[in-house]
């Protein structure tokens, strides 16, 4: 809190106590002076104190702009997060290739004639082939998550120490009128996606659900997944 010097106020109090009457101009020069004086030692102690707040605000602009540029956000946005997404876009991509090629195999062999011992051998034989190469693909696969992975973990590294050197505090809600749109439509379709071994509700308690009449109504399952 700025404060002034009590002796000038004291004084100011004393002076108007003396002279409740015949005030004379030197008496209103003095009153002024007195008023002067003290105004200047207000301002004096509060140009202290801004100057003193003002440096401190500064100096935390200076630590989070240094803060800023060690989250490399640039870097992230520009280069690692779109190296992500062209791994996760090969690895989809990779994925459909292997499952046709599969599929197509286990067609062939269960449409082939079996009635020539020696040509369906070979045609085996042939199709054996080229699922395991297909499956091939596995390797290359968890290459690429490997250097997604990375990317996670380097993200996660540098947002939970600027947090933590910020003392950052999450925002309720959302960010963005889409972000709430997309889910809502997740609460509402149970967009939850596969759960993980032990989450989530298994196959066989939602076929008890529906083998037992009085509570495998279509609300009572759908609670499950809410």
């Amino acid at each position: 809190m700025v404060t002034g010097n009590t002796k000038v106020f004291e004084d100011l109090v004393d002076f108007l106590k003396q002279k409740r009457e015949n005030v004379t101009f030197i008496d209103i020069i003095r009153l002024a002076e007195i008023a002067a004086s003290s105004l200047q030692s207000f301002f004096e102690t509060f140009d202290a104190t801004v100057y003193r707040e003002l440096r401190e605000i500064a100096g935390y602009i200076d630590s989070m702009r240094d803060q800023i540029g060690v989250l490399q956000v640039n870097e992230i946005k520009n280069s690692r997060i779109p190296a992500a997404g062209q791994e996760l876009g090969a690895i989809v991509k990779a994925t459909e290739n292997a499952t046709n090629t599969i599929m197509n195999c286990a067609e062939a062999l269960m449409a082939a004639d079996a009635s020539d011992p020696v040509a369906y051998k070979a045609l085996v034989d042939e199709k054996m082939m080229m699922i395991f190469e297909a499956c091939s693909f596995q390797d290359i696969t968890g290459q690429r998550i490997a250097k997604v992975v990375e990317t996670l973990q380097h993200i996660e590294e540098r947002v939970g120490r600027f947090a933590n050197v910020m003392k950052a505090k999450d925002f309720e809600g959302f960010l963005t009128d889409s972000e709430r749109d997309r889910a809502a439509r997740k609460e509402r379709l149970f967009l939850h996606g596969p759960s993980l071994d032990g989450q989530g509700v298994d196959q066989s308690t939602v076929d008890k659900m529906i083998e037992n009449d009085d509570k495998g109504s279509q609300a009572n399952i759908d609670k499950l997944f809410s």
